[in-house]
């Protein structure tokens, strides 16, 4: 009877060990973020969400890359609470196929295109039409089917009548910043980048700067996945990108941001 007694006693305590270690498990989960973002947004994002997670105890765990790539990994059943894109285009495509909480999107900043070189470089460029001098010899941009910044490089090369002249010469990244090394890397003489991009290092100079009216305006859009399981805490942490704090922390990197203007 002792042995019998002293049995259920073992399994009644690890039964209660176990439930304890469950409810640990799901606490921790709820205060953890799973975040897709454009590869573009990662200095700024990494900043915001040490801010957040100090605020609130949150872990923000970003997963950074191409917006078109981003959106592949979500359709194919990849597990999201946000998604922040550098392109409506992306986002589009996820309502379309019922992926996104309804009403859930914020359009959060701004930006626009630049020509780049290397900063040794004796290039300088009053206009995209200089880009078919035989000077220049390699044209880095994101690749348009998977880079938004690839595709509004495209839209302003095709308004200026470029795109086909220098399609011998173009070399394509797999993001934003791929791209950019190109030129850091001494792989292209110019590239076609964000304005932000410039901020990351002091080899690059600007050439010129893309009139606006030649592509789509840059927006970039945050979300809410259907699939999320913590939609609560997704809420907040988009409430928390669209306050003055966030805000300054993106303009500072480069950004304009919307709520501020």
């Amino acid at each position: 009877m002792v042995r019998i007694i002293r049995s259920c006693v073992a399994t009644g305590l690890l039964m209660l060990l176990m439930m304890l270690i469950g409810c640990t498990q799901r606490e921790q989960k709820q205060t953890e973020l799973n975040v897709f973002a454009a590869i573009s947004l990662t200095d700024a994002l990494e900043e915001i969400g040490t801010a957040f997670t100090t605020e609130n105890g949150v872990k923000i765990f970003y997963n950074f890359a191409a917006s078109t790539t981003l959106q592949r990994q979500l359709e194919k059943g990849a597990t999201a609470d946000v998604f922040i894109s550098a392109s409506p285009r992306q986002v589009v495509a996820l309502e379309t196929n019922g992926l996104l909480e309804t009403e859930s999107r914020k359009d959060l900043l701004t930006n626009r295109l630049v020509l780049v070189s290397d900063q040794s470089a004796g290039v300088s460029m009053e206009t995209l039409t200089n880009l078919a001098i035989p000077e220049i010899s390699r044209i880095a941009i994101g690749h348009p089917s998977i880079v938004p910044a690839g595709d509004y490089a495209k839209e302003a090369l095709v308004h200026f009548g470029l795109w086909e002249t220098l399609q011998s010469k173009f070399v394509f990244g797999t993001d934003v910043r791929a791209t950019l090394a190109y030129v850091t890397a001494g792989n292209a003489d110019v590239a076609i980048v964000y304005q932000t991009d410039t901020t990351l290092t002091q080899r690059i100079k600007v050439l010129y700067q893309l009139p606006t009216e030649a592509y789509t305006p840059i927006i970039y859009p945050a979300v809410v996945m259907k699939g999320s399981p913590r939609k609560q805490l997704a809420r907040k942490f988009m409430t928390y990108l669209h306050s003055m704090e966030s805000g300054e922390v993106f303009e500072r990197h480069g950004f304009t941001f919307l709520v501020l203007k």
